[in-house]
């Protein structure tokens, strides 16, 4: 069965786990009235459930800590696409691995994991921590989401890259920047500012006909709102509290990267170009199965493009 590779991008603690768990746990009420089926193995579907119930039962007030240490080896979630109640077509293959991999001390394996990680993947994930991004003038934004060191393990990467990627730059924790119009805007224009560098490294000679990147905005709990930064031991704590006691966990627009993902796919297929590398399966299974293609096109429509959700980099507007 072909497969479709994709990395979570992230430091530690910047909510890659729960960016994935609300991903997934929002699928089945966006596909409407398509076909189309995404079906984890038994190990990611035990990993994300208990992730999300770590979600649903969060306490009225709590707080993310970014010092949290990390004894898990890299994990794979494994989900199967394809038709209702049939054989998948194909299968999406996230990785994420410990956060500590971007740690000053970190072994050199593990550095030179998370690039061949970049090499293999036709897509990735950047995981940013809104908060750390947006408040008190970005002071945390370095420690927390590590922008050039990411710059960096693209920079080695990326050279001599000869297939299409997908990047998406996927703002979490951000229901506080996400009700007005204006906050929305501001976190989309605080990711150009501060991922300039990686920008311009997409936007090169060599790569530019190569990347499509785009900002995905994922409110990854949806029923709370960040509170305020506390120092403990010079390290940051970001407190958040729920809407109301009784507000539950409700995750918005946390299908918009499988969207893009997506129709990613499609566009691939569409255009139907010659030497795409590890892409030629798609022509092979979209011919086959067609049912993908209209699902994979009814999802596409829905693909938001406007109010912090910003297409940097290519054009997916000729395939709606």
């Amino acid at each position: 069965m072909h497969e479709l590779k994709v990395t979570m991008l992230g430091s530690r603690g910047v909510g890659k786990t729960s960016l994935l768990t609300a991903m997934y746990e929002q699928f089945a009420n966006t596909i409407g009235n398509t076909d189309l089926q995404l079906t984890p193995d038994d190990e990611s579907s035990l990993q994300l459930q208990e992730r999300l119930i770590e979600l649903k039962s969060l306490p009225d007030t709590f707080e993310v800590k970014t010092t949290v240490q990390s004894t898990e080896d890299p994990r794979s979630f494994i989900f199967g696409l394809g038709r209702k109640g049939k054989t998948p077509s194909l299968l999406l293959n996230f990785y994420d691995y410990p956060g500590e991999y971007h740690l000053q001390g970190s072994p050199a394996e593990n550095r030179k994991f998370v690039r061949e990680l970049l090499i293999d993947c036709a897509a990735v994930l950047i995981t940013i921590d809104a908060p750390a991004l947006m408040e008190l003038n970005g002071k945390w934004h370095q420690f927390t989401n590590r922008p050039q060191q990411i710059t960096d393990f693209f920079q080695k990467a990326y050279q001599d890259l000869d297939s299409p990627r997908l990047i998406i730059f996927a703002p979490v924790r951000c229901e506080k920047y996400m009700q007005t119009e204006k906050g929305s805007l501001e976190l989309a224009q605080r990711i150009q500012e501060e991922y300039k560098s990686l920008l311009d490294l997409f936007s090169s000679d060599s790569l530019r006909s190569k990347i499509i990147a785009v900002i995905t905005p994922v409110q990854t709990v949806g029923s709370v709102v960040f509170s305020r930064i506390e120092i403990k031991d010079e390290k940051p704590q970001f407190k958040f509290r729920k809407t109301g006691h009784n507000a539950r966990y409700n995750p918005q627009d946390s299908e918009q990267p499988l969207r893009y993902l997506l129709r990613f796919l499609l566009k691939m297929h569409l255009e139907n170009k010659r030497n795409l590398g590890f892409f030629n399966f798609l022509r092979d299974v979209f011919g086959v199965d067609k049912y993908l293609v209209k699902a994979i096109h009814e999802l596409s429509v829905g693909c938001k493009i406007n109010k912090g959700f910003v297409i940097l980099q290519g054009d997916f507007r000729s395939n709606n």
